[in-house]
């Protein structure tokens, strides 16, 4: 909750600049609760609406698992490693 702006604010600077496909780095993400998950889920529908998505890279297991038990997994492109993310 306290750290969300500065995922947020980024974020949408890059799409208000017309990045439409967003990658990012999750290597060194320890912790993701409902309110990080919510700030991915605006930036993946406004990057949707431009014609993009928003890309995740290199997940812990610990945060991936909260996005397979929320069902986000599903809707973002998941990828092992960032260059993998950079590559797609």
């Amino acid at each position: 909750h306290h750290t969300a702006d500065l995922l947020r604010e980024p974020l949408e600077g890059c799409l208000e600049k017309g990045c439409t496909r967003l990658v990012i780095d999750c290597s060194r993400l320890e912790f993701c609760d409902s309110t990080g998950l919510n700030v991915l889920l605006g930036a993946r529908l406004k990057a949707e609406a431009a014609g993009g998505g928003v890309h995740l890279a290199a997940m812990q297991p610990v945060v991936a698992r909260v996005f397979e038990i929320t069902g986000a997994e599903a809707v973002f492109a998941v990828h092992d490693t960032l260059e993998a993310a950079l590559a797609g």
